[in-house]
């Protein structure tokens, strides 16, 4: 199990564990300057922002699931009509969820107006989703607080400094996705 760094760093004691009065944190994952930071400075970026959205949706209904979920289906050119709108099986993939999982967002959203579904003409047995008036309307709230807390959190960010913030995550997801995602295995130590 995996865990998150706290919202606000730890303010380290002076005179724990080194002889100078500082702090030893040389090796140590988020020492300053290594990958490990800039992946905490990460999870805080995003847990802020994600936490922030997720309050200005509640308002309407909406969590932050749903509205990932509404506008994965919203970028797909013809949304709106069934032979064109994404199937629930392609919603799961997208999202990177179980196919239950994508059901029960869908059922949420179907509850309250936002999609429809429908037969897919092609394969009776698939499932498609599509916006209804209301999920459209949904999807522009949803920009709209995205737009807000974004420039509340990146607002005194130089336009530089967030193209070449926004350059480097680019350059990594690529790479990352180029090379594959690493094997997975055990920690040393660990019980077969």
């Amino acid at each position: 199990m995996t865990s998150t760094p706290p919202d606000t760093p730890a303010d380290p004691s002076p005179g724990t564990p080194g002889t100078s009065g500082e702090p030893c944190t040389a090796g140590e994952p988020g020492t300053p300057g290594t990958p490990a930071e800039l992946a905490d400075a990460m999870t805080r970026a995003i847990k802020r922002i994600r936490r922030q959205t997720g309050w200005r949706l509640e308002p309407y209904g909406i969590t932050p699931g749903q509205a990932r979920a509404l506008r994965t289906l919203a970028h797909v050119p013809g949304c709106e009509t069934p032979d064109l709108a994404m199937r629930l099986s392609d919603l799961a993939d997208k999202l990177h969820i179980a196919p239950r999982s994508a059901t029960t967002v869908v059922d949420a959203l179907e509850e309250a107006g936002l999609v429809e579904r429908r037969p897919d003409p092609a394969d009776r047995r698939a499932v498609r989703i599509l916006l209804t008036e209301a999920g459209r309307a949904a999807v522009e709230r949803i920009g709209q607080v995205r737009d807000e807390v974004a420039q509340e959190y990146f607002g005194e960010v130089s336009p530089e400094d967030e193209e070449v913030l926004l350059r480097v995550l680019r350059a990594a997801e690529a790479r990352f996705l180029a090379a594959g995602p690493p094997p997975r295995t055990a920690p040393p130590g660990a019980a077969r």
